[in-house]
């Protein structure tokens, strides 16, 4: 399980030409599932999302999270991000989690992220989604867990 965080000023998804989810400051998190992926993994990587350490303190040092901001939270999920790309010139997809397992898996970390924090967004799973943001920084860190 990985995700792609970027600290924002604002972010949005779009389905169809409708917003379907949108956030002021924040972090906006594309979130891969792979195979063999488990709900320990996604409380883990909440844990982190809540917690790492991105935003600036009064004297500019990145020493604020999420929780402490209350920021919003824009999870959006991503496959491609699971896509093995170390030979050749085409991604490989076989990493990643199959559809129906990661939607179920997707769908509890949002439900787990909605508990705990009081703005949390998503887009829609397995849509075509256009995601608009304004990276702020530009700050962005891989996670894995």
């Amino acid at each position: 399980m990985r995700a792609l965080i970027q600290r924002v000023q604002s972010a949005q998804v779009v389905v169809d030409w409708q917003i379907v989810g949108q956030i002021d400051t924040g972090l906006l998190a594309f979130v891969g599932l792979g195979k063999g992926d488990t709900t320990a993994q996604a409380d883990k990587l909440l844990d982190k999302l809540m917690a790492y350490r991105v935003f600036s303190d009064d004297a500019g040092k990145m020493s604020l999270s999420l929780s402490q901001t209350g920021g919003g939270l824009l999870l959006v999920s991503q496959f491609t991000l699971m896509a093995a790309t170390n030979k050749g010139l085409r991604p490989d997809f076989s990493p990643a989690m199959p559809p129906a397992e990661a939607k179920a898996l997707f769908e509890l970390l949002v439900k787990k992220a909605q508990a705990r924090h009081p703005v949390v967004q998503t887009g829609i799973f397995g849509a075509d989604m256009q995601v608009s943001l304004i990276n702020d920084g530009p700050v962005t860190f891989m996670l894995d867990v």
